[in-house]
């Protein structure tokens, strides 16, 4: 387990558990040594009340931590028949989008998603979650084609941001982001976006402009990161921690600001820590919002959305 800074008290119980139940043996005898009994309880009071009370700074981390589910974790775990689509036939192929079409509980479905990898050599194809402008293509193709065939758009937003080096920009990354903003927007087909680590600056946005969007509890989501903001602000990235708990990035003030359409909730210890219920809940709430928009007209899919945004630009007005 990769312990966060805040959990300091979280990782001394548990080390000191990890002793107690050292050479246990559970076929041998079900009876566990009372100390590990009374560690395990004070693990579990001491996990709830901190993970009740996070800081959005602490969120932030708590979204960021590498061992949380990536967009490949839903993908395989809540499709079937998925088959990646590779290339934007202008430039090249991102790792850092991962596109293609695949099957919901029987529903055809095209499927974005933005991965950050889980080891060094994934981290390094994926370019840690940072797309170019050929990925942002690539989603834009893919969602021209679900358009044109009429298949519901679902996508993972994971992501601190587009790629910001000289060879991206030299390809056009802002225009390509802006019309993958745009194509979002304007597609006639029911759409959803799932916020599942962090959804960072313009290059998160890019995907996530759906007709619902909602988030996991422990992600965070906004226009930029804690460190660009504190860089622009204070000219001291350091001052990370005092932006995010200025910057309104936690799912229940967005929802608050009704900039998502719901929180997915995440057992008590984050997502890290319990993968299996947190791509169980999003595949919930994927059927939740399919069944919501089965029953909209192209027309009504556009002015609903259209209406949404118009509406978070006077909440946050």
């Amino acid at each position: 387990m990769i312990y966060l800074g805040f959990e300091h008290e979280i990782a001394s119980l548990e080390g000191r558990l990890s002793e107690q139940l050292n050479g246990f043996d559970q076929e041998l005898t079900s009876e566990k040594p009372k100390d590990a009994e009374l560690l395990e309880r004070q693990i579990a009071e001491t996990m709830t009340a901190l993970y009740s009370n996070l800081s959005p700074a602490q969120t932030v981390q708590v979204a960021r931590h590498p061992a949380r589910p990536h967009a490949l974790s839903y993908i395989h775990a809540l499709f079937d028949d998925f088959a990646e689509l590779s290339g934007d036939r202008t430039f090249g192929e991102d790792h850092a989008i991962i596109a293609g079409l695949g099957r919901f509980r029987g529903t055809p479905v095209a499927i974005l998603g933005q991965e950050k990898g889980s080891d060094t050599n994934s981290r390094l194809l994926h370019n840690f979650g940072m797309p170019m402008p050929e990925g942002y293509r690539k989603a834009v193709r893919l969602m021209e084609l679900a358009d044109r065939f009429g298949l519901p758009v679902l996508s993972f937003v994971d992501s601190a941001g587009a790629f910001p080096g000289v060879e991206a920009e030299a390809r056009g990354q802002a225009q390509a982001i802006a019309t993958a903003i745009s194509t979002c927007l304007s597609i006639s087909v029911p759409s959803a976006a799932f916020i599942i680590g962090e959804g960072m600056s313009g290059g998160a946005m890019a995907i996530a402009a759906m007709s619902r969007v909602y988030m996991l509890k422990n992600a965070v989501y906004n226009v930029i990161t804690p460190e660009g903001a504190a860089s622009i602000l204070w000219r001291d990235a350091s001052k990370s921690e005092e932006a995010a708990n200025t910057m309104q990035v936690t799912a229940d003030a967005l929802l608050k600001f009704k900039v998502i359409d719901g929180i997915i909730d995440e057992l008590v210890g984050g997502a890290h820590r319990h993968p299996e219920q947190a791509i169980s809940s999003v595949g919930s709430w994927i059927e939740t919002a399919l069944s919501e928009m089965a029953s909209l007209s192209p027309e009504d899919i556009i002015s609903q959305k259209r209406s949404r945004f118009i509406e978070i630009s006077r909440n946050l007005g």
